[in-house]
């Protein structure tokens, strides 16, 4: 393989496209429209740059025409794009730094998302569409690089395409002084802004969107010239005579083997850079966006989050979602007995009562069978044996003792001469005998 990136860029590509993208979520709900669509370009080109290096790694096939159609116009909307929306986050900064209210109605929010959505998607689409006028053929397909632009050379494509990242960071450096020089002016009321409810920036993130808007102004103006002294150098520039001329052939695709597009130095560069500076936009942008505080605290609550979907929430969780020192991860399905057996004292023993023992009489003994004539008749109505008396130490009870039995009408001439709270008393034998209404004697205990 020829490629000496190879695995590097494509790990790089598909890193920049995750990385870019994980700051989104908070900036949609701060409406920073600008910074989102500076994000979305930037991932766009990442993933377009890691599947032409993947499939075309080590040859110069054509085995996706469709997709090197697609991939050829991301190329051209996305280095117009970037340089927009970075124009779109100077354009704000500038527009902050000398507010003259402090309050911002939701109508002036959605004016600025329209005013950004105009520059960074609709302007690059029609750079994009006037494209077509100075495109010779269909594509080029280069061995380790995949689909590339086939634009004909002539002072034409200039205009139309190579120097709006060059106009776009120019307007983007003049937005950026007159913030500055603004910011400085109207300090004191700069900060009530940032301070008020109605402001979505914070102090740290204003100056972090300087920061990359300064970093990117550092690179798109030198770049951008570079790229046209690039263009300019390596091929001819040829006049342009007629739209049949330019489209003559036009569904021709060139494939050149590394071993050929290779041997020009400038070409080599020229390519390379238009494929690095995607990861190095994702990268930047994140190492100024993707670590900050506010940046932890989503990836807190969104690691929190998981862990109670895979029911691994630590304990002693307080209401905002922290978790105390002392916490720890339980595995275990029963950690909700084991937290509160750990927490909550036992109960102090205290042994079962004794069973109930009839005293030896004239008038009962304890019951352990019925009579032929008595045993079937309905239970229901019975209730529990006549407790001994307050002096006894044992407790209610009606089991099988010694082998005697008692009639119905014993028992029922103990109740008429019992009090009522005490023979209305439950016994826990009722529902055994209500069950099993046809049982015979009990037998001996």
């Amino acid at each position: 393989m020829s490629d000496p990136t190879f695995p590097l860029f494509p790990i790089f590509s598909l890193l920049g496209f995750i990385l870019v993208l994980t700051p989104l979520p908070w900036h949609l709900e701060a409406w920073n429209s600008s910074t989102c669509y500076f994000m979305l370009w930037t991932a766009l080109g990442c993933l377009n740059q890691f599947v032409n290096s993947i499939v075309w790694a080590g040859n110069a096939f054509n085995p996706a025409p469709v997709w090197c159609d697609i991939s050829t116009r991301i190329l051209i909307g996305a280095s117009v794009g970037i340089p927009a929306a970075s124009l779109c986050i100077n354009r704000r900064l500038y527009l902050i730094a000398r507010v003259q209210a402090v309050v911002v109605s939701r109508a002036e929010k959605q004016r600025a998302v329209l005013i950004d959505s105009l520059i960074c998607v609709l302007f690059p689409v029609v750079v994009v569409i006037l494209s077509y006028i100075v495109q010779g053929h269909r594509f080029n397909i280069l061995e380790d690089i995949g689909c590339t632009t086939a634009l004909f050379n002539t002072p034409l494509t200039y205009i139309l395409v190579s120097w709006w990242p060059l106009v776009l960071g120019t307007i983007s450096a003049v937005y950026c002084t007159l913030s500055l020089h603004a910011f400085f002016k109207r300090r004191t009321q700069f900060n009530a802004f940032l301070s008020s409810k109605t402001s979505s920036l914070s102090f740290s993130r204003y100056f972090r969107l300087m920061a990359l808007a300064s970093t990117e102004l550092m690179l798109t103006i030198p770049l951008s010239i570079f790229v046209i002294y690039l263009n300019a150098t390596t091929e001819a520039v040829d006049p342009w005579v007629s739209w049949a001329n330019t489209h003559a052939g036009f569904s021709r695709v060139d494939q050149l083997p590394a071993s050929l597009w290779r041997q020009s130095h400038q070409l080599v560069i020229a390519q390379e850079f238009a494929r690095w500076i995607y990861p190095a936009c994702a990268l930047i942008f994140f190492a100024y966006f993707g670590v900050a505080d506010e940046a932890r605290r989503h990836y807190s609550a969104a690691f929190r989050f998981v862990l109670r979907k895979l029911h691994l929430a630590t304990r002693d969780s307080n209401a905002t979602g922290t978790t105390s020192s002392s916490s720890k991860f339980s595995f275990s399905p029963f950690h909700k007995l084991a937290s509160t057996s750990s927490t909550t004292p036992l109960p102090l023993y205290s042994p079962p009562p004794p069973p109930f023992a009839y005293r030896s009489s004239s008038t009962m003994s304890a019951v352990t069978s019925f009579t032929e004539n008595e045993k079937h008749q309905p239970l229901s109505s019975l209730r529990s044996p006549v407790p001994l008396p307050s002096d006894s130490p044992a407790a209610p009870s009606f089991g099988p003792t010694d082998g005697y039995s008692v009639s119905m009408s014993e028992i029922d001439s103990l109740r008429a001469s019992r009090p009522s709270s005490l023979l209305d008393t439950p016994s826990p034998y009722r529902a055994s005998f209500e069950h099993d209404d046809t049982a015979g004697p009990h037998p001996a205990s």
